[in-house]
């Protein structure tokens, strides 16, 4: 039986289901160490890339939708100066959006 046809059309077809490549970009030459941290990763530190430029890369799969994160460069939180805009995290701290369409 095909399991696809068993799941509510909501749940077969719903945004949330897909994801998407979504590139980070960080802007720390002098950094040792940079991570992105977010609700997309339940906060656990996800280590980024140096480019010969000094810029710190890295790509996640998102879902549709709004999702809070900050980079943290030498262990130090720092928001995201190109993010869609600035929010607060359930502690009340500043954190960087990103909107996924």
């Amino acid at each position: 039986m095909n399991t696809l046809h068993e799941k509510p059309a909501s749940e077969r077809y719903s945004a949330h289901n897909s994801l998407r490549p979504i590139s980070f970009f960080c802007d720390a030459p002098r950094a040792k160490v940079v991570q992105i941290v977010g609700d997309f990763n339940r906060w656990l530190p996800i280590p980024m890339h140096r480019r010969v430029d000094g810029w710190w890369h890295v790509q996640a799969l998102l879902c549709h939708g709004h999702h809070h994160y900050r980079f943290l460069v030498d262990g130090k939180p720092m928001l995201d100066p190109a993010a869609t805009g600035v929010g607060r995290d359930e502690r009340g701290e500043q954190v960087s959006l990103i909107a996924v369409s």
